[in-house]
Protein backbone atom coordinates (compact mmCIF):
# COMPACT_ATOMS: atom_id res chain seq x y z
CA UNK A 1 0.00 0.00 0.00
CA UNK A 2 1.46 3.36 -1.03
CA UNK A 3 1.34 6.55 1.01
CA UNK A 4 -1.49 7.93 -1.08
CA UNK A 5 -3.58 4.85 -0.32
CA UNK A 6 -3.32 5.04 3.47
CA UNK A 7 -6.77 4.87 5.05
CA UNK A 8 -7.90 8.20 6.57
CA UNK A 9 -8.07 8.64 10.33
CA UNK A 10 -8.77 11.49 12.76
CA UNK A 11 -6.94 12.28 16.01
CA UNK A 12 -8.77 14.34 18.61
CA UNK A 13 -6.94 15.82 21.60
CA UNK A 14 -8.79 16.81 24.77
CA UNK A 15 -7.76 18.45 28.03
CA UNK A 16 -8.77 17.21 31.51
CA UNK A 17 -12.37 17.99 32.37
CA UNK A 18 -13.67 17.72 28.80
CA UNK A 19 -15.86 14.73 27.99
CA UNK A 20 -15.93 14.21 24.19
CA UNK A 21 -18.12 11.08 24.31
CA UNK A 22 -21.18 12.62 22.61
CA UNK A 23 -19.23 14.02 19.66
CA UNK A 24 -17.24 10.82 19.21
CA UNK A 25 -20.46 8.81 19.06
CA UNK A 26 -21.89 11.07 16.34
CA UNK A 27 -18.61 10.84 14.41
CA UNK A 28 -18.73 7.04 14.48
CA UNK A 29 -22.31 7.09 13.23
CA UNK A 30 -21.60 9.47 10.34
CA UNK A 31 -18.08 8.39 9.38
CA UNK A 32 -17.78 4.72 10.33
CA UNK A 33 -14.99 4.25 7.78
CA UNK A 34 -12.77 6.89 9.44
CA UNK A 35 -11.50 5.78 12.88
CA UNK A 36 -11.26 8.51 15.52
CA UNK A 37 -8.45 8.28 18.08
CA UNK A 38 -8.62 10.22 21.36
CA UNK A 39 -5.42 11.87 22.61
CA UNK A 40 -5.43 12.94 26.28
CA UNK A 41 -3.25 16.02 26.86
CA UNK A 42 -2.66 18.46 29.69
CA UNK A 43 -3.96 22.01 29.36
CA UNK A 44 -0.42 23.37 29.07
CA UNK A 45 0.69 21.02 26.28
CA UNK A 46 -2.49 20.98 24.19
CA UNK A 47 -1.45 23.72 21.76
CA UNK A 48 2.01 22.23 21.24
CA UNK A 49 0.42 18.88 20.38
CA UNK A 50 -1.75 20.55 17.74
CA UNK A 51 1.15 22.53 16.25
CA UNK A 52 3.39 19.47 16.05
CA UNK A 53 0.78 17.38 14.26
CA UNK A 54 0.10 15.12 17.22
CA UNK A 55 -3.64 15.69 16.72
CA UNK A 56 -5.84 17.02 13.94
CA UNK A 57 -8.00 19.04 16.33
CA UNK A 58 -8.50 19.32 20.05
CA UNK A 59 -10.57 20.67 22.91
CA UNK A 60 -8.52 23.31 24.73
CA UNK A 61 -8.99 25.84 27.50
CA UNK A 62 -8.91 29.49 26.53
CA UNK A 63 -7.04 31.76 26.38
CA UNK A 64 -4.51 30.36 23.91
CA UNK A 65 -2.04 31.89 21.47
CA UNK A 66 -4.00 32.07 18.20
CA UNK A 67 -1.08 33.08 16.02
CA UNK A 68 -1.33 29.89 13.96
CA UNK A 69 -4.31 28.16 15.57
CA UNK A 70 -8.00 28.56 14.84
CA UNK A 71 -10.44 28.25 17.74
CA UNK A 72 -14.21 28.10 18.14
CA UNK A 73 -15.40 28.85 21.71
CA UNK A 74 -17.98 26.26 22.75
CA UNK A 75 -19.06 26.81 26.35
CA UNK A 76 -18.09 28.47 29.64
CA UNK A 77 -17.64 26.68 32.95
CA UNK A 78 -18.47 27.78 36.46
CA UNK A 79 -15.41 28.33 38.68
CA UNK A 80 -15.44 26.70 42.11
CA UNK A 81 -13.25 26.45 45.20
CA UNK A 82 -12.35 22.96 46.41
CA UNK A 83 -12.32 22.67 50.21
CA UNK A 84 -12.34 19.95 52.90
CA UNK A 85 -15.87 19.01 53.94
CA UNK A 86 -15.33 20.41 57.44
CA UNK A 87 -14.18 23.83 56.14
CA UNK A 88 -16.36 26.87 56.90
CA UNK A 89 -16.91 27.42 53.16
CA UNK A 90 -18.78 24.11 52.98
CA UNK A 91 -21.58 25.67 55.04
CA UNK A 92 -22.51 28.27 52.39
CA UNK A 93 -23.84 28.02 48.84
CA UNK A 94 -21.42 30.50 47.21
CA UNK A 95 -18.37 32.57 48.08
CA UNK A 96 -16.43 35.51 46.64
CA UNK A 97 -12.68 35.80 46.17
CA UNK A 98 -12.61 38.16 49.15
CA UNK A 99 -14.04 35.41 51.36
CA UNK A 100 -10.86 33.41 50.68
CA UNK A 101 -8.49 36.22 51.68
CA UNK A 102 -7.29 34.52 54.88
CA UNK A 103 -6.80 31.07 53.35
CA UNK A 104 -3.84 29.66 51.46
CA UNK A 105 -5.05 29.22 47.88
CA UNK A 106 -2.96 26.84 45.77
CA UNK A 107 -1.99 27.89 42.25
CA UNK A 108 -0.83 24.84 40.24
CA UNK A 109 1.44 25.27 37.24
CA UNK A 110 -1.23 23.92 34.88
CA UNK A 111 -3.84 26.49 35.99
CA UNK A 112 -5.46 28.22 33.00
CA UNK A 113 -7.73 30.69 34.81
CA UNK A 114 -6.95 34.22 33.66
CA UNK A 115 -6.45 35.87 37.04
CA UNK A 116 -5.78 39.59 37.36
CA UNK A 117 -5.07 39.09 41.04
CA UNK A 118 -4.82 35.68 42.71
CA UNK A 119 -7.16 35.15 45.67
CA UNK A 120 -6.04 34.24 49.19
CA UNK A 121 -2.47 33.85 50.43
CA UNK A 122 0.10 32.09 48.21
CA UNK A 123 1.63 28.74 49.20
CA UNK A 124 5.39 28.36 49.60
CA UNK A 125 5.53 26.34 46.37
CA UNK A 126 3.26 25.93 43.38
CA UNK A 127 2.00 22.36 42.83
CA UNK A 128 2.99 20.90 39.46
CA UNK A 129 -0.52 19.81 38.52
CA UNK A 130 -4.14 20.24 39.54
CA UNK A 131 -4.17 16.62 40.73
CA UNK A 132 -1.25 17.38 43.06
CA UNK A 133 -3.06 20.45 44.36
CA UNK A 134 -6.17 18.39 45.15
CA UNK A 135 -4.05 16.03 47.24
CA UNK A 136 -2.72 19.02 49.19
CA UNK A 137 -6.25 20.29 49.82
CA UNK A 138 -7.16 16.88 51.21
CA UNK A 139 -4.08 17.08 53.46
CA UNK A 140 -5.29 20.42 54.84
CA UNK A 141 -2.52 22.50 53.24
CA UNK A 142 -4.77 24.97 51.40
CA UNK A 143 -7.71 25.52 49.05
CA UNK A 144 -7.92 25.26 45.27
CA UNK A 145 -9.92 27.34 42.76
CA UNK A 146 -10.60 25.47 39.48
CA UNK A 147 -13.20 25.03 36.73
CA UNK A 148 -16.09 22.89 37.98
CA UNK A 149 -15.33 20.02 35.58
CA UNK A 150 -11.90 19.59 37.17
CA UNK A 151 -13.41 19.55 40.64
CA UNK A 152 -15.68 16.75 39.48
CA UNK A 153 -12.83 14.93 37.74
CA UNK A 154 -10.76 14.88 40.94
CA UNK A 155 -13.69 14.23 43.27
CA UNK A 156 -12.91 12.80 46.70
CA UNK A 157 -15.31 11.81 49.48
CA UNK A 158 -13.53 14.06 51.96
CA UNK A 159 -13.70 17.16 49.73
CA UNK A 160 -16.47 19.37 48.35
CA UNK A 161 -16.66 22.55 46.29
CA UNK A 162 -18.63 25.79 46.07
CA UNK A 163 -19.00 28.39 43.26
CA UNK A 164 -16.81 31.51 43.42
CA UNK A 165 -19.01 34.36 42.18
CA UNK A 166 -16.32 36.80 40.99
CA UNK A 167 -13.60 34.43 39.78
CA UNK A 168 -12.59 34.32 36.10
CA UNK A 169 -14.41 31.64 34.14
CA UNK A 170 -12.86 28.93 32.02
CA UNK A 171 -13.93 28.65 28.37
CA UNK A 172 -13.62 25.47 26.35
CA UNK A 173 -12.90 25.77 22.62
CA UNK A 174 -12.32 23.48 19.66
CA UNK A 175 -8.95 24.34 18.12
CA UNK A 176 -6.86 23.15 15.16
CA UNK A 177 -3.86 24.36 13.09
CA UNK A 178 -5.03 27.21 10.89
CA UNK A 179 -3.27 25.85 7.79
CA UNK A 180 -4.67 22.35 8.29
CA UNK A 181 -8.41 22.94 7.96
CA UNK A 182 -8.99 19.63 6.22
CA UNK A 183 -12.27 18.10 5.13
CA UNK A 184 -12.22 15.86 8.22
CA UNK A 185 -11.69 18.89 10.46
CA UNK A 186 -14.67 20.55 8.77
CA UNK A 187 -16.68 17.38 9.40
CA UNK A 188 -15.87 17.50 13.11
CA UNK A 189 -16.61 21.24 13.32
CA UNK A 190 -20.02 20.47 11.85
CA UNK A 191 -20.64 17.78 14.47
CA UNK A 192 -19.65 20.04 17.36
CA UNK A 193 -21.80 22.86 16.04
CA UNK A 194 -24.78 20.57 15.67
CA UNK A 195 -25.02 20.59 11.89
CA UNK A 196 -27.07 17.86 10.28
CA UNK A 197 -25.50 15.30 7.99
CA UNK A 198 -26.97 17.06 4.93
CA UNK A 199 -25.83 20.58 5.86
CA UNK A 200 -23.75 22.64 3.45
CA UNK A 201 -20.45 21.89 5.22
CA UNK A 202 -21.14 18.27 5.99
CA UNK A 203 -20.63 15.33 3.69
CA UNK A 204 -22.29 15.92 0.34
CA UNK A 205 -25.77 14.42 0.28
CA UNK A 206 -26.76 11.96 -2.42
CA UNK A 207 -27.73 13.72 -5.67
CA UNK A 208 -31.44 14.32 -6.05
CA UNK A 209 -33.18 11.96 -8.41
CA UNK A 210 -35.06 13.63 -11.31
CA UNK A 211 -38.79 13.68 -10.85
CA UNK A 212 -40.74 11.47 -13.32
CA UNK A 213 -42.75 13.36 -15.91
CA UNK A 214 -46.43 13.40 -15.29
CA UNK A 215 -48.66 11.72 -17.88
CA UNK A 216 -50.87 14.07 -19.91
CA UNK A 217 -54.29 13.43 -18.40
CA UNK A 218 -55.93 16.63 -19.62
CA UNK A 219 -57.93 14.73 -22.25
CA UNK A 220 -57.39 17.49 -24.82
CA UNK A 221 -57.10 16.32 -28.41
CA UNK A 222 -53.97 17.25 -30.27
CA UNK A 223 -54.35 18.91 -33.67
CA UNK A 224 -53.12 16.77 -36.55
CA UNK A 225 -50.05 17.94 -38.39
CA UNK A 226 -50.69 19.70 -41.72
CA UNK A 227 -51.28 17.24 -44.54
CA UNK A 228 -51.91 14.29 -42.27
CA UNK A 229 -55.22 12.52 -42.17
CA UNK A 230 -56.98 11.98 -38.89
CA UNK A 231 -58.40 8.69 -40.14
CA UNK A 232 -61.97 10.00 -39.98
CA UNK A 233 -64.30 11.02 -42.83
CA UNK A 234 -64.94 14.72 -43.16
CA UNK A 235 -68.27 15.87 -42.03
CA UNK A 236 -70.76 16.83 -44.83
CA UNK A 237 -72.56 20.09 -45.01
CA UNK A 238 -75.75 20.58 -43.09
CA UNK A 239 -78.43 18.35 -44.59
CA UNK A 240 -76.47 17.83 -47.80
CA UNK A 241 -75.63 14.50 -49.32
CA UNK A 242 -72.43 12.87 -48.37
CA UNK A 243 -69.61 13.67 -50.71
CA UNK A 244 -71.57 16.54 -52.34
CA UNK A 245 -69.83 19.63 -53.58
CA UNK A 246 -70.26 22.88 -51.84
CA UNK A 247 -71.12 25.98 -53.89
CA UNK A 248 -73.40 28.95 -54.14
CA UNK A 249 -77.12 28.13 -54.21
CA UNK A 250 -78.73 28.44 -57.64
CA UNK A 251 -81.04 31.37 -58.22
CA UNK A 252 -84.60 30.21 -59.02
CA UNK A 253 -85.96 31.28 -62.45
Amino acid sequence: MTGSEVSPSFRLAYVPGVTPTKWVRIWNERLPDVPLTLVAVSATEACDVLRSGGADAGFVRLPIDRTDLSAIPLYTETTVVVVPKDHVVAAVEEVSAEDLADDIVLHPLDDTLDWERLPGRPANERPATTADAVELVAAGVGLLVVPQSLARLHHRKDLTYRPVSDAPESRIALSWPEDETTELVEDFIGIVRGRTVNSSRGRSPAPAQPKPKRADTSGARRKPAPGKSTGKSPRSGSGGPKGGKRGKPRRSS
